[in-house]
């Protein structure tokens, strides 16, 4: 008599059935983000990059907005406020405005909706929290590493794995040996590109790129891209018995089903 498992064992994948996926995060938009890109795409590396828009006509180290939309191609851009506040000590319709303004700003140059933040000297507050759904803010990172590769309660309290500047490639080596499939991993790593002039440090970051880039068990992700794929898995429809999958997202999410991959598309009700 066949022995069959009362229950199938569904697991959520990154794309291509992957289970690590590695992003940066980099704030200020100072000029060094041009050679900090350089060596992103030169390893396929990719970073979101969070920028103060109110600044940069006055100050010449910055990209400028002209500049943006070019510079960042491939890259997700994203708030940092228009002129960078210590935020819990604003009034709140200050903050609103704050963001609503990089948005604008930043939307009119990219051309896209910009939906994420970086708390400006890692200022935040619950109020903040809340308003920022009302904003048009989807997730945002705090300061601070937790030398870990767990996934976020709350998006909008983004804490990243580490900076770069703390245990980045013993991180980076413990993350490249993870080799449980039945977990998903994140690797965030956030900074700030001047930093690597100041610190005469680009050897690092490039180190670091060369080591973990290319690999064929990491899915390279911007900051939205992984909140806009887990909000698409958690979204899938099955079936109480577990043998069919309908999709209602616009992009391909993968699942794992009893060891088996599975690409459900957009729009589709798969048997599994």
């Amino acid at each position: 008599m066949e022995n069959k498992r009362p229950f199938k064992t569904i697991y959520t994948c990154f794309p291509q059935g992957k289970h690590k996926v590695l992003t940066m995060s980099y704030d200020d938009g100072k000029i060094f983000d041009r050679k900090l890109i350089e060596i992103f795409n030169k390893y396929g590396i990719k970073g979101t990059f969070h920028l103060n828009t109110g600044i940069m006509p006055v100050d010449e180290d910055r990209i400028q907005l002209s500049e943006v939309k070019e510079l960042y191609k491939g890259h997700e851009v994203s708030c940092h406020t228009s002129t960078h506040p210590t935020i819990e000590r604003c009034p709140l319709d200050q903050v609103v405005q704050q963001v609503i303004e990089d948005r604008k700003a930043l939307e009119d140059a990219v051309g896209y909706p910009v939906r994420g933040l970086s708390y400006p000297n890692g200022s935040y507050s619950k109020d903040i929290i809340n308003l920022l759904p009302a904003c048009g803010i989807e997730y945002s990172r705090v300061v601070g590493s937790t030398d870990d590769f767990a996934f976020p309660d709350n998006f909008l309290e983004w804490k990243s794995t580490c900076h770069h500047g703390h245990n980045l490639m013993q991180n980076a080596e413990r993350f490249a040996d993870l080799h449980k499939t039945q977990y998903l991993y994140m690797m965030y790593v956030w900074g700030h590109s001047y930093e690597f002039d100041r610190d005469n440090s680009w050897d690092l970051i490039e180190g670091f790129c060369k080591f973990i880039g290319g690999r064929d068990d990491i899915w390279y992700a911007t900051n939205i891209e992984i909140v806009d794929y887990m909000n698409a898995a958690k979204n899938l429809k099955y079936t109480a018995k577990g043998d069919r999958v309908y999709n209602p997202n616009a992009i391909s999410v993968w699942i794992e089903v009893d060891g088996q991959h599975y690409e459900i598309k957009p729009g589709e009700l798969k048997e599994i």
